[in-house]
């Protein structure tokens, strides 16, 4: 993934974002994503993120009866990031397990979210942007997780699952809890991805606060 070239006429894009990004106007995926524009060609992220590292969480084979007979696939959990902010969740279905993976990770890069990180914890003093800037849950299905800034040198309070999802997002330290059925692989790792990405979508009060003030100084 790391040494695609997309300028070298192996990646045409297909869409207005693709081609900002071909182009240079584009240079970073915060820009990416704070453009407005859909984010629907996976190429974009391999661009824009040439060390994106990618986990298979969960792999599960799915049956179903058709009226042609009983038809098997193959479900696949996947987590994407750059270790340094970046993470995207997605599930792939295919009849091959490795096509699954492979699906599941394209979606994945199409869902990448960027994760705000500092030393949210009451206790830390840190500079470094090394856990969470505020506690944050989120659910699927049944499952409910929470996370809580902690102090640099905690690590992370959590299970397998989270933890990876938290790893790929570059948070080193946090409390977790989590509620409801948990050994769902699938449930968890959604629930996660999020409390993540609610984190991403918080606005702060006091930031409206200082944009109004600076306004009203003008």
């Amino acid at each position: 993934m790391s040494g695609n070239n997309y300028n070298d006429g192996g990646w045409e894009p297909v869409t207005r974002l693709g081609r900002m990004v071909q182009e240079g106007e584009i240079d970073t995926m915060e820009d990416a994503l704070n453009s407005g524009l859909p984010l629907k060609e996976p190429e974009i992220v391999d661009q824009l993120l040439p060390g994106l590292d990618d986990e298979v969480l969960d792999i599960n084979m799915v049956q179903r009866m058709t009226d042609s007979g009983r038809r098997v696939k193959f479900r696949c959990v996947c987590a994407v990031g750059d270790r340094n902010g970046f993470v995207g969740y997605a599930e792939g279905r295919d009849d091959q397990v490795g096509s699954a993976i492979q699906k599941a990770i394209g979606i994945a890069k199409l869902n990448i979210i960027k994760v705000p990180r500092g030393s949210g914890s009451w206790e830390d003093r840190s500079d470094r942007p090394h856990s969470l800037t505020r506690q944050t849950t989120g659910k699927a299905g049944s499952v409910e997780v929470e996370l809580i800034p902690a102090p640099e040198g905690l690590g992370l309070a959590a299970s397998d699952t989270v933890r990876a999802v938290l790893e790929l997002a570059g948070i080193e330290n946090a409390w977790t809890k989590s509620h409801g059925n948990t050994r769902t692989t699938v449930n968890l790792a959604k629930a996660t991805f999020n409390a993540l990405e609610n984190a991403s979508q918080s606005r702060y009060p006091s930031a409206r606060g200082q944009d109004e003030a600076e306004v009203a100084d003008q």
